[in-house]
């Protein structure tokens, strides 16, 4: 494997920075008026408050990014791992609607376990690249682990 030259290191972690949490806060933008879904619902006991959200989604983009960044640095020719990382951002990037747009909390639920899943994979990759990619990845997929479940007991508490 092979590293890129130092001048390609920091534009392609800025570029990856930019569109990872772009597309968090796009998405975030164009669900707002529906994120009130989550004040008028049953919650359980554990639910976090509303503030939590996007700040734990803030740190998990920027960890997610850097995992990438480390992860294509030693395998520059790793579509596949590109490719990978979209697709969940893209499945990531969909519960909002499906859980507070659609308020589908059953759907929703398996949702994150698709994206669990997905992102189980992308660590599995990036062990193959090294051990730092890989646990970037492990507080993202404990979150999205523990989504789910929040997800399954707001679907029991809301039919």
């Amino acid at each position: 494997m092979s590293e890129l030259p130092l001048r390609k290191r920091w534009p392609t972690l800025v570029l990856i920075l930019a569109c990872t949490l772009g597309s968090g806060a796009l998405v975030g933008f164009l669900t707002r008026d529906s994120m009130a879904v989550y004040s008028d619902i049953v919650k359980p006991s554990f639910a976090p408050p509303s503030w939590v959200f996007p700040v734990a989604w803030t740190i998990l983009y920027a960890a997610m990014s850097v995992s990438l960044w480390l992860m294509i640095r030693k395998d520059v020719p790793s579509r596949a791992t590109i490719v990978l990382y979209v697709v969940q951002l893209a499945v990531n990037l969909a519960w909002p609607f499906v859980f507070f747009t659609l308020q589908a909390f059953g759907l929703a639920f398996w949702w994150l376990l698709l994206l669990l899943a997905l992102v189980i994979w992308l660590m599995v990759r990036a062990f193959r690249t090294g051990l730092v990619a890989a646990w970037l990845l492990v507080p993202y997929a404990a979150w999205t682990a523990f989504a789910a479940v929040l997800s399954f007991a707001v679907a029991r508490l809301n039919p």
